[in-house]
């Protein structure tokens, strides 16, 4: 029986054989289903530029976050991308964790603390020139609303000199809110079997030579809430500062 949790070995997900699974998976349910209950909007996929790798930072509302920026994606693209998942919600139960790498190429890592197993296994993927998705608010919002992101996107950009590609994704816990989101307005909503979603690449970010992380965590979280309010309309979309109500 495989170890669980960061223990759980995922390098199966990258083998020759289950790219070829996974594409089939993506290319004949996966990305038409998403698109059908979405019925998706993608913007920005011009900004995706280069060779990569890229690393893109999302805000994350809904489980259903992963299933539409797979199905926005370039198809070169997602062929070649890996999904940092939750390590104590996809990789603590045997099945679930053989799914979640088969389907979505996930690796785990540890959202509540510093773990440098899992920041050297998503730093070598993305040298190796493995696309990365990452939610750097470390889980689905518990409101609805942006809250702060953790810096290990940032640093895994900053060290493997990647490209990062802000994402913001609008309106996913109205997607069948009661499965898959987690903030009270969307789980006691009615259940949408189908709803408008938008998918928004913003403009790429590097680092730049000598900044910190901090600060640079700081760009990208800009970016996102850039993208955010001229998406949504809201001019106050963002994360809130730390004494306002919520």
């Amino acid at each position: 029986m495989p170890k669980l949790g960061l223990d759980y070995p995922t390098q199966w997900g990258r083998t020759p054989a289950t790219r070829v699974v996974r594409n089939l998976i993506h290319g004949s349910f996966l990305v038409p289903y998403t698109r059908y209950l979405s019925t998706l909007d993608v913007r920005g996929t011009e900004k995706i530029q280069g060779d990569g790798p890229f690393i893109f930072v999302a805000n994350h509302t809904s489980n259903m976050d992963t299933p539409l920026v797979i199905a926005a994606l370039p198809r070169a693209i997602r062929k070649r991308l890996v999904v940092a998942a939750a390590m104590d919600n996809f990789f603590m139960e045997s099945g679930k964790a053989f799914r979640t790498v088969l389907i979505f190429n996930a690796i785990p890592i540890d959202r509540h603390k510093v773990n440098r197993r899992s920041a050297q296994i998503a730093s070598e993927l993305v040298e190796q020139k493995w696309n990365l998705l990452i939610y750097p608010e470390g889980g689905r919002s518990p409101d609805g609303d942006l809250h702060v992101f953790k810096g290990g996107a940032a640093y895994l950009a900053e060290r493997s000199m990647a490209t990062v590609i802000p994402t913001y994704i609008h309106e996913s816990g109205w997607l069948q809110g009661p499965k898959y989101a987690k903030a009270a307005k969307f789980v006691t909503a009615p259940d949408q079997h189908r709803h408008h979603v938008i998918v928004a690449f913003g403009d790429a970010i590097h680092a730049q030579e000598g900044e910190n992380i901090r600060r640079f965590n700081s760009r990208i979280v800009d970016a996102v809430e850039y993208i955010g309010r001229e998406i949504s309309g809201d001019p106050d979309y963002g994360i809130k500062a730390p004494d306002a109500s919520y």
